[in-house]
């Protein structure tokens, strides 16, 4: 009986992970070093929080963010025009037989962090997380009806 290769599911395969963390390596090397022939991104400086491929390893969508989150619309206008050439460059670094589709989307993993600490610092969660930390009078489990 044939192996089932792992689904590809939310977390993705170990392959797809790899592959992923690979090209964002090689994309945050060529934005840092200048690699890229565009003047708009030389004049910038972004991150490129992480790379998702998907499960058939057709296309890969970077998440990028520009320092202090400023130009992120240009930022990312500016990679979707280099596509080409930053798939072409990214292929002969990996050394994989077909370099994924290369795609780009703002990364909101900051924003989503600050929204969660303006949550939890809310009073009324404080109150209900104080609520759940303090002990009840009932062991867990033991009671008796």
């Amino acid at each position: 009986m044939a192996k089932r290769s792992h689904s590809g599911g939310p977390s993705g395969s170990h392959r797809t992970l790899r592959i992923g963390e690979a090209i964002r390596r090689r994309l945050s090397e060529m934005l840092a070093r200048g690699e890229i022939h565009d003047p708009d991104l030389t004049m910038m400086s972004i991150t490129v929080g992480e790379v998702r491929v998907g499960s058939d390893l057709r296309v890969a969508t970077a998440y990028i963010l520009p320092l202090g989150g400023k130009d992120a619309e240009a930022a990312l206008e500016a990679l979707r025009r280099n596509k080409g050439e930053i798939r072409h460059q990214v292929g002969k670094a990996l050394g994989i037989k077909h370099t994924p589709e290369m795609r780009f989307a703002l990364d909101d993993t900051f924003d989503r962090m600050d929204e969660t600490r303006r949550i939890f610092s809310d009073e009324r969660v404080q109150r209900d997380i104080q609520k759940q930390d303090t002990p009840d009078d009932t062991p867990d489990g033991d009671e008796e009806e």
